[in-house]
């Protein structure tokens, strides 16, 4: 459901009748931090931006600071505030929420004035930018999977949300969660009525929210669901894709049910992914990733209906793949999900319709050529589509800057990764690997997003490195306790 156009010269008159504001920024973990605001305060800071704590750039997702203290918001600088700055055509209102206007913010340095180098909001429109100025707008289409847990019955609080859940977790194994179906039966039209008023709730509730949900259905595994946002501009899906795990989260509270968007969130069962659709539409409206007539010689049959722009674009994804490889998998558990023989890539790989390689080609054909596009599909579903997005346009331009061939043969069909023909390097199977890749002197993702970037996100992501080689976990003492 499409919102007004909000101006500076109309705001006050659509806002009316409200009498508070509610506006959220984007962390480097992609959770959105806000607060509630009262009108005349909004009003005030409209223009200008305000004040916010840029602590949010100090911690990690639990408000625990940083081990090694970074650039943004540190000791050294008081933690001071940097400057937040309402973008008015994000206007929503929160319909589970008496309908609250709602505002997303983009974060600014307070002396320079210019984005916050981790702001996942900023980092998307510069990595835009190049090819914006030479004329093209990205598209994309944002898919998640995602398990859902019942809340425990028993617990010590009266809530029915995912704060009892993890006070339940503090004492129960994890096993014991309940899962909200069990068994596997993905496509069913029989178990969302299990959950009727849940499963409609969130679809209802994300097209009043602007993050229409284009397909809905239960997936493999037990109690999970898959969505498919509707196609647009990747600067919206991007905000589309984090609202719309805004809105789930939300509509789960009120039914006592815990959505999960960990890759992996139970041992022996698929992960969740997050795929992102991409393509460049030029200035005529029409697909520039479509070849106009097919090539008769092309270098591989697969691209034969896919422009030069697409296969340097493409080319250009898969060469800077490895070294951005926290911007998809950003957790420690994401390698859990990323592993052979799970339906998840693990090489640079690539192949016209081949869902076991990390970038599917989708092009006549098999397809139509309105919708020729890749689908990236090393994300899984815990990681920021702000990032996924800037990573993907930034790396599939600079290989059109740079003419860059593709650089792996595509997987043959029936050929799963790793096998005989697949010649793509092996992916980080771990984020400490994977952090020293994307943190090296000569990293590809130095060069598209620059050291102040890379420093800030590889140093949060060095953290949850220590925070995980510091814990002791379930299995460890269940394997050692008695044994050793």
């Amino acid at each position: 459901m499409s919102s007004p156009t909000v101006t500076l010269d109309n705001v006050a008159d659509i806002l009316q009748n409200d009498t508070r504001v509610k506006l959220a920024g984007v962390d480097v973990d992609g959770q959105l931090r806000g607060k509630l605001v009262s009108k005349k305060k909004f009003l005030s800071i409209v223009a200008d931006g305000f004040g916010f704590c840029s602590v949010v750039f100090g911690w990690d997702m639990h408000d625990q600071t940083y081990f090694k203290e970074l650039s943004i918001s540190n000791r050294d600088n008081g933690y001071r505030d940097i400057v937040a700055v309402p973008d008015l055509s994000s206007f929503r209102r929160i319909p589970w929420e008496n309908n609250v206007p709602f505002f997303l913010v983009s974060f600014h340095d307070p002396e320079t004035r210019e984005p916050v180098c981790a702001c996942p909001r900023g980092l998307l429109k510069t990595a835009l930018g190049k090819a914006e100025k030479a004329g093209y707008r990205a598209m994309a289409g944002a898919e998640y999977e995602f398990y859902q847990f019942r809340v425990p019955g028993e617990h010590a609080t009266p809530e029915r949300n995912a704060s009892s859940t993890a006070t339940f977790l503090k004492e129960n194994p994890v096993e014991s969660l309940p899962s909200l179906t069990e068994g596997m039966f993905a496509y069913s039209l029989t178990r969302p009525i299990h959950n009727q008023d849940y499963y409609y709730g969130v679809y209802d509730a994300c097209e009043q929210f602007d993050c229409e949900i284009e397909g809905w259905h239960t997936e493999s595994g037990p109690g999970v669901f898959e969505a498919a946002l509707q196609f647009g501009e990747a600067k919206q899906m991007a905000d589309k894709a984090g609202l719309f795990k805004f809105v789930v989260k939300s509509i789960g509270t009120k039914h006592g049910i815990t959505p999960s968007f960990m890759a992996k969130p139970r041992e022996g069962l698929p992960g969740n992914s997050g795929h992102m659709h991409i393509s460049l539409v030029g200035s005529d409206g029409q697909n520039a990733f479509l070849r106009s007539t097919p090539d008769p010689s092309p270098p591989y049959p697969d691209v034969a209906h896919l422009s030069d722009l697409g296969r340097h674009f493409l080319a250009g994804v898969l060469t800077g793949l490895p070294d951005i490889m926290p911007l998809f998998a950003p957790t420690i558990n994401s390698y859990k999900r990323l592993v052979e023989n799970f339906w998840a890539p693990v090489t640079v790989s690539w192949g016209l319709e081949h869902r076991a390689a990390s970038v599917r080609l989708i092009a006549p054909p098999t397809a139509s050529p309105k919708a020729t596009r890749l689908e990236v599909r090393v994300p899984g579903a815990d990681a920021n589509p702000h990032f996924v997005l800037a990573a993907v346009v930034a790396l599939g331009w600079r290989g059109v800057e740079k003419k860059l061939a593709i650089p792996v043969p595509p997987l043959s069909k029936g050929e799963d990764m790793g096998g005989a023909s697949d010649q793509g390097v092996r992916l980080a199977k771990s984020l400490r690997d994977a952090t020293t890749a994307f943190m090296r002197p000569d990293s590809v993702a130095r060069e598209v997003f620059g050291d102040a970037f890379v420093e800030h996100f590889g140093g949060t992501r060095e953290h949850e490195v220590r925070l995980w080689e510091e814990a002791v976990t379930d299995w460890e003492v269940r394997r050692y306790i008695e044994t050793v």
